[in-house]
This record gives C-alpha cells, structure tokens and sequence, in this order.
C-alpha cells in the first residue's frame, strides 16, 4: 500500500494540462462493445480504474492497440461469451464501478449479460434500479442471485419503448442508450442525464451510425439500427481535475494556468468558484488563476449564508463538493456544503477537523464551514484516503497545511488522477510517493 509524504507550505506555479475526462472514457470504452469494427480513442486517462477496465475487455476478447500517448484503438470482434460467466470475470468486475457500463452494449449485441455487483468507491448507496428498469423496459429479463451479488441478463432482442426515469443517473443514461442504440424500433428516454460525458458519448454513437435525438437535453430519442461500425473519438479534459487545479491553487495561494480546459463544457463550476472568491480568467482555451492572498465566500442577495448544493446536469456536479469543502477551510466567510447523492461523502471531514478546520457536520449529508481568512494554516497529520474525491481534497488540504502530512492509501487517488504526484511535483509541490 502506497502513501504520500507532503511538505506543505509550497506556493506553485506553472501551467498543468488535465487529463481525459475518467466518466467519459469509462462510457466510451464500454461502448466499443458495440460494433466488430475499429474504435480509436485519445485523451484516454492511464489511471487504474481505467486501466482495469481495460485490461477486463481484453479478457473478453477485445483486441486492445496502444497506438500513441493517451490513445487506444479497441476492436470487439470475438468477445468470448463463456468468459463472462467465468470468476475472472466475476471478480475484475467486481472491483470496478464502470464495469457495470457493458451490460447495455452486450445486451444490444449479444442478448445476454452476467455482471457482478460493481464496485468502486465506499460513499454510500448506490443503487442500480435506473439501469435495470430501463433494461426490463427494453424487453431484457434479469435475475439477481443474492448469495453471489450476481446479475444475469438476458433478451431475445431488444425493442424501443417510452421510458421515464426515476433519476436522471449519468452511468444509467449512457447504459440504457447504448442498449437502444441496437434495438428495434424508437426508444424515448425522458428524465435523461444530459452531462457532457453523455453528450461525448451520443456524439460518437452518432458518427458509428446511431440515429439519436435531442442531445445535450433530458428528453433523448433513439431510432435503432441494425449495426455499428467504427470511429475516432477525443475525451474532453477532465472537469473534476480541472476543479481540484483552481481549488488548489486557491487553497495554496499560487500562480496557476490550467490548459486547454474545454471553458464551455464546464458548465456552473467556474462560477461556483468565482461565488467562493476565487479569482481567474478565461485566457482562450486556458483558465489563469492569480495567486489571492484571501478569498472571500458570497452570500445570498438576502444577507444569508451560501449553499453549495449539488445537482444533475447543467448543476454542480457532486464529485466535485469533497474540493469546494476544503477549499472553503481557508476561505473568509462561511458556507454550507449539502452533498444530496451520497451520504458517506462527507465523512473525511474528521481529518480536516484533525487538521484544525474549523467545520460542523450536521448530518451524513450537510456541513457548515468557517473558513480561517488564511490567518491560520491547518497543521500537518496522518490520514487516510477513504475514496477518489475525498482523498484528493485531503492532498490539496496537506499541500495548504503547515508541516508534514501523510496521506495513506493513495491507490484511492490513482483510481481518479493520473500520475497526480510528479505532475504537482512539477509545479513546485513537495509530494514523495513512499510504498
């Protein structure tokens, strides 16, 4: 198990290219299930889960070419079916949220699916109804073998209907219209997910053949097709590193151009953090962020405290609430911080209080936090990183703090940020990777 030494205090500067958008690639590379043909994707991150999820389609029978730097090219032409019954399979899955994405392309293409419980970061219920109503909705029939956390799916052949759905789940949207994608007849999907990752994902569909409508809205219609051929697709830079790059920046009080940032696919998050103070500008494709001796959080037009609330699509996205947290410790004011979707997403907040932040959890999904003006730093301590998002919001705390931090079990941040040391290392960070 590895951990991260860090010598707090540094002030950075430099420029930092984010990464491939990880939500995106893991939709995308499930999608290359689709079709028998060629798929060529760039800005692949190379961090673990994506990796893993990788390395599980090879074991399918992907072909899978390394054709540059972040670029794949994916070719699905024999996928062993007797391998996804198989433990290997049950157990690669298992360990991987996005596993749960092939279900929708082996169901359009195959008839069948088996996919163990997904696995993935420990942040509270996360329930798969939206991907299973919506499949039952497109004809599949599916069993649960409890003993085993096991699914098993199965159709002879896939038919458009009306859907609804209860929530409007990003990993279920992408699953669900994958499946269409290949059913006859029309599928119309209200209450959509409509991020966009999901619009990358229709767009790619789209140039494979795919008949969508009403991309980048919450109503999609899908007329399906008989097959899929292949394509080259390029993942938007990553929103979530993007955030934690001007979080930190604001958090460590240094001078930092993040590239190449896809400004207008970003959606609310700039201007949640102009709402915290932070100061940036749009340089083209590039976000400046000046180094701010202090920043001050906003309030409401009435006088009364913000709320930083996450939403679905075009609102702020949750994976992002573990950063605004924590860079609101330093922050002049106060602001409640209400995670809706996950009620064990907060509870890192006891390291941060170890570290002398001054925040009240009020319950599993809401926290108040009185920021220090920068007057006084957090100190240096161990933790441990409890998922992706928390743990990098505890390694921007450990860059602000005073003295040395130890952050263990930084596999967690691996899933999520690729090569997250050295690139901050380069910057001016002081961050040893010790096993």
């Amino acid at each position: 198990m590895a951990e991260f030494i860090v010598q707090g205090g540094n002030r950075l500067k430099g420029e930092i290219v984010p990464q491939g958008a990880k939500n995106e690639a893991l939709q995308i590379i499930c999608a290359t299930l689709l079709t028998p043909e060629r798929v060529t994707l760039h800005n692949v991150p190379e961090i673990v889960d994506i990796l893993q999820l990788m390395d599980m389609l090879r074991a399918m029978g992907v072909e899978v070419e390394k054709t540059g730097p972040q670029s794949y090219a994916f070719r699905a032409r024999d996928i062993d079916l007797d391998y996804i019954r198989s433990e290997d399979y049950r157990r690669r899955g298992a360990r991987l949220r996005g596993s749960v994405m092939v279900i929708g392309p082996l169901l359009a293409r195959f008839g069948i699916a088996y996919l163990p419980k997904p696995g993935g970061d420990k942040i509270g219920r996360r329930r798969l109804d939206t991907h299973l109503i919506g499949f039952q909705k497109l004809g599949a029939k599916f069993d649960y073998d409890f003993d085993n956390n096991y699914f098993a799916l199965r159709s002879d052949g896939l038919r458009g209907t009306y859907m609804l759905l209860d929530e409007a789940s990003v990993t279920g949207t992408a699953n669900i219209v994958m499946a269409a994608v290949l059913a006859r007849g029309e599928t119309t999907i209200y209450n959509a997910a409509c991020e966009p990752y999901i619009q990358q994902l229709c767009r790619m569909l789209v140039r494979m053949g795919a008949d969508i409508r009403g991309i980048g809205s919450n109503l999609l219609t899908i007329r399906g097709v008989e097959r899929l051929g292949g394509t080259e697709h390029t993942m938007l830079p990553d929103m979530i590193e993007i955030g934690s790059f001007i979080g930190m920046a604001a958090m460590t009080q240094s001078e930092i151009t993040i590239k190449e940032v896809s400004f207008g696919d970003l959606g609310i998050i700039p201007a949640q953090f102009a709402r915290m103070g932070i100061h940036f500008e749009q340089r083209g494709d590039d976000i400046y962020i000046p180094s701010q001796e202090h920043y001050e959080i906003d309030t409401f037009l009435d006088g009364s405290i913000m709320t930083i609330a996450d939403a679905p699509w075009p609102g702020l996205t949750p994976d992002l609430l573990s950063v605004f947290l924590v860079v609101a410790t330093q922050a002049k004011g106060s602001v409640l911080i209400h995670q809706k979707m996950f009620e064990s997403r907060l509870f890192f907040v006891d390291k941060l209080i170890d570290m002398g932040a001054q925040i009240i959890l009020c319950d599993p999904h809401r926290a108040t936090v009185i920021g220090h003006n920068h007057e006084r730093r957090l100190r240096g301590t161990m933790m441990t990183s409890p998922d992706i998002r928390a743990g990098v919001a505890l390694l921007i705390a450990a860059l602000s703090a005073e003295g040395r931090s130890v952050i263990q079990n930084v596999e967690q941040i691996d899933r999520g940020y690729q090569n997250i040391d050295a690139r901050l290392n380069a910057l001016g960070a002081n961050i040893v990777r010790a096993e």
